[in-house]
């Protein structure tokens, strides 16, 4: 779920007939065999590669898996690959060239609602998009076919599924899907990325960037926030996939996916078959690259269906211990799911920093598939923050990047006041392995400027990710002005402390308020931890969201206020617990507590557990977090408070959810 610059830019509608009729373009000029400086492997029974042109530059050429091969979806009786398909020529180089740099005060990030609200993870322009109308009523037999699939989102993932084992996904049932399909995947380029935290980041800098030089961008990523459409965004626009563009692709492969999921007795998976539309999109569309983030692990998540002819890099951003039962148990189980996406003979690019066993796991992976290595920990890179500065009411941190490294695949480049909108030097070290793989892509033959790659990461926005709501949106909560209401989907250890570290660097004087609820299987101890030794909020609310649509996997605001409680006991916090109250109640009983706030005085917190009586979350519990900070401060303080809602990216959402209803 789910960033970025918006122009004026007329939508591009597309009708039924030209998005699966075959295109009657005349085939690309035939290019001179010319390789890239690093060939990509050919397998004996695969498509060959073919030599193809940059669209914003005729002399740069890209080393891609040909199109529309034969062998491929021929024996498909619904949605074959259209093999004779021959792709448009390339518009002028003139139109697509590397757009400049614009500077951020240029910006127009202040967000208007209702539809500006809605900021998807791989989504930077025509916001306008995501709203699109009703959903319900073109996609309403899509929901409600949705629904009926087994869905592991929302009910949790079973033990070990996601290793390379007996107890893994069945990765055969994807491929079969797959070929009744036409076998879509293999008609692309695409970056897989894997990485227990920062690989949604990663993707959205660098689909930016590769939309920045002009290129034709498809990005698959999860979860989504608000509507399943962030998930796939495609083209220029970079915004959820079109309410009817999705419906129509839908009513297309219906007839197939019903077949497969009779053949395969009811096994397929929601994420599955929405992996699988989207795979068929993006051929359909005739992607240039796309970006592929990975749902769980790597080795058996279905999007590791990719083979080494289509792929151009893969990527592995971070490993932690989120979902460990799912992935083996250990950090090092882990990392040997995430590096099962390194495929014979394409370079990875590894983010980190890693601990010394886990990263030679990769490097082992990678060694045995004669893979090159680009780490973004490398000695040869440098990046900095300079300072943390606002604009328009946002934050961003202006940053220097270089990047020198002379190993299996040389990089180079030097940015320089880079201003950077993701916060944090979690999302430094993120654009530094965007950039790297940017960089590995040119090495490849992919046109790529520099300008183009600072610009795309400039430009990065990703809501429910240290997101600060403008006034307007304050507002809509509740608030006059008087407190800053930050929403951020932390909910590890790592996120706790990375989004503890990025309040001290924009918090105000004045006190701080958490609203946390969280998924029922997190590591809350620690995050509890992390976040009240770093940030030291004056007041915690405790409660609970439905978590992918469901109450099954939320954790109880009781349960978890006990766990906080314990927590700041083992911090040495002398903290006031004033018990659970009911979400019906909580803002009449808070506003009481305000009122009498000389009863706690002089204690450096307040923790409440308010059991939410409502879905989604109420939103009522900002704006008492936020009274609850400004009476108690008193009235000789007029420094204002920051209120920030964080835990889960569910609970994100349900605060979006309510922005965009009023």
């Amino acid at each position: 779920m789910e960033n970025y610059r918006y122009l004026s830019r007329t939508p591009l509608v597309l009708s039924l007939s030209s998005l699966f009729a075959p295109s009657s373009a005349p085939p690309p000029a035939a290019r001179p065999p010319t390789p890239p400086s690093y060939p990509p492997p050919v397998s004996a029974g695969g498509p060959r590669p073919i030599l193809r042109t940059s669209p914003s530059n005729s002399s740069a050429f890209v080393c891609i898996p040909q199109r529309g091969v034969e062998a491929r979806g021929s024996d498909s009786p619904h949605l074959g690959a259209t093999a004779a398909t021959a792709r448009p020529p390339a518009p002028p180089a003139a139109a697509l060239v590397a757009r400049p740099r614009r500077m951020l005060g240029r910006f127009p990030i202040v967000l208007r609602l209702p539809r500006g609200i809605l900021r998807g993870s791989s989504c930077r322009r025509g916001l306008s998009a995501m709203a699109g109308g009703d959903e319900e009523g073109p996609l309403g037999d899509f929901f409600e076919y949705m629904e009926r699939l087994r869905n592991y989102e929302r009910s949790g993932v079973p033990r070990g599924a996601g290793t390379d084992s007996d107890d893994g996904f069945d990765l055969g049932r994807m491929r079969r899907l797959l070929r009744r399909l036409g076998d879509p995947h293999a008609h692309f380029p695409a970056v897989h990325i894997a990485g227990t935290k920062g690989k949604g980041s990663t993707a959205a800098f660098l689909s930016n960037i590769m939309r920045e030089q002009g290129y034709n961008v498809g990005c698959y990523s999860s979860p989504h926030l608000l509507t399943i459409r962030e998930r796939i965004s495609v083209g220029n626009d970079g915004g959820p996939v079109p309410v009817r563009l999705l419906s129509d692709l839908f009513d297309q492969a219906k007839e197939a996916i019903d077949e497969s999921i009779e053949s395969e007795n009811g096994a397929l998976t929601h994420f599955e078959v929405f992996t699988a539309l989207s795979f068929l999109l993006f051929s359909r569309e005739n992607v240039d690259i796309a970006i592929v983030e990975a749902g769980l692990g790597g080795a058996r998540d279905a999007t590791n269906v990719i083979q080494s002819t289509e792929l151009a890099a893969s990527v592995i951003t971070t490993v932690g211990s989120e979902h460990l039962a799912a992935l083996g148990g250990s950090l090092q189980s882990i990392a040997i799911a995430k590096s099962g996406i390194i495929k014979q003979g394409r370079p990875v690019v590894i983010g980190g920093p890693f601990s010394a066993d886990i990263e030679q796991i990769i490097r082992d992976r990678a060694f045995l598939t004669q893979s090159p290595v680009i780490s973004a920990c490398d000695p040869g890179i440098k990046s900095i923050t300079k300072c943390v500065d606002w604009d328009n009411g946002k934050p961003y941190q202006c940053c220097d990047i270089s990047i020198k490294i002379s190993n299996d695949m040389p990089l180079s480049i030097e940015l320089c006041d880079v201003n950077l909108q993701l916060l944090g030097d979690h999302q430094r070290q993120n654009a530094v392995t965007a950039s790297c793989t940017a960089l590995c892509l040119r090495n490849l033959g992919w046109d790529i400027s520099e300008a183009s790659i600072q610009a795309g990461l400039e430009e990065t926005q990703l809501a429910g990710r240290s997101q600060i709501l403008t006034q307007e949106e304050a507002l809509v909560l509740g608030l006059d002005g008087a407190s800053t209401v930050l929403i951020d989907g932390a909910h590890t250890e790592a996120s706790a402390k990375t989004l503890s570290n990025m309040i001290e660097s924009i918090r105000p004087e004045g006190p701080l308020a958490l609203v946390v609820g969280m998924a029922n299987d997190k590591a809350h101890f620690a995050f509890a931890e992390q976040l009240l030794a770093g940030s030291r909020p004056d007041v915690v609310l405790l409660t609970e969201a439905s978590i992918a649509g469901g109450a099954s996997r939320a954790m109880p605001a009781l349960l978890l206020k006990e766990i906080w409680m314990a927590a700041a006991r083992d911090l040495g916090i002398n903290c006031v617990d004033i018990g659970t109250i009911s979400g019906a109640e909580a803002q009449e009983r808070i506003a009481n507590l305000a009122a009498s706030s000389s009863s706690f005085a002089g204690k450096p917190m307040v923790m409440i557990g308010c059991q939410d009586d409502t879905t989604p979350f109420s939103c009522n519990l900002i704006r008492a977090a936020s009274q609850l900070i400004l009476e108690s401060r008193g009235s000789d303080d007029p420094s204002p408070g920051l209120v920030c809602v964080t835990g889960s990216l569910h609970l994100v959402a349900s605060v979006l959810q309510h922005l965009e209803r009023h």
